[in-house]
């Protein structure tokens, strides 16, 4: 019954006249719409008058500071991620970086096409910021950051730059400076990043690295610091 009582308005509705409808807004015939939520107009989603859908969005309103974070991820790094881990927000316009935490994982993927031209499995990671809101109060709804996710730490960890490193047959390896020569080494590698690696063993702290060993770099040539 509601529903045919809904399909007999907007048909009404539909067949008014402009003159019937100039009439209407005379008579000041409005709707109160109140929003579910404090917050602030973020978006205003139809801005000239007319009739509505049942279910279509009049604005978008949020709390600016209540504000989330969703980064998306490729498939085989967001199931390295889970709920509670730490992370660091970068390159969001402000100064330093800011504190967030992993707050959820979606259990779905979905499909998206990178700027190469390849579809990639991506899942959209939820992030709570956690530094003081005066921090980042300029900080607003779709602006742009960089997420780096904590997957692992320790508070005293050897590591040198991974462009140190290098394979020798089934090993990492990396050139040792001793007495004005490069002498080669063997270590063991831990845990890394995009930019450093973790030394377990093979080195020990002050030594120095080649960081940029080029082809003429050998065991016991000569080598000089920059």
């Amino acid at each position: 019954m509601q529903v045919r009582k809904f399909e007999l308005e907007q048909a009404r509705a539909q067949l008014m006249s402009p003159q019937e409808m100039a009439s209407k807004r005379r008579s000041c015939e409005c709707i109160n719409i109140k929003s579910p939520v404090d917050g602030q107009v973020l978006r205003v989603l139809r801005e000239s008058e007319g009739f509505v859908t049942a279910g279509n969005g009049l604005i978008e309103i949020g709390n600016p500071d209540r504000l989330e974070i969703v980064v998306d991820l490729l498939s085989i790094d967001a199931v390295k991620v889970k709920p509670g881990q730490d992370a660091l927000i970068s390159n969001w316009g402000g100064e330093g970086m800011l504190n967030a935490r992993v707050r959820r994982v979606e259990p779905f993927g979905f499909t998206k096409t990178s700027a190469l031209g390849i579809d990639e499995q991506r899942v959209n990671v939820v992030l709570d910021i956690v530094s003081p809101p005066g921090d980042w109060d300029r900080l607003g709804h779709g602006y742009q950051v960089d997420v780096g996710v904590v997957l692992w730490e320790h508070p005293s960890v050897l590591k040198v730059p991974l462009t140190a490193l290098f394979r020798n047959g089934t090993d990492w390896a990396l050139f040792v400076g001793e007495n004005g020569r490069a002498i080669r080494r063997r270590v063991e590698l831990g845990h890394r990043n995009a930019d450093e690696g973790e030394i377990l063993a093979g080195l020990t702290e002050g030594e120095q690295v080649v960081v940029y060993p080029s082809e003429g770099v050998d065991d016991g040539v000569l080598i000089t610091g920059r």
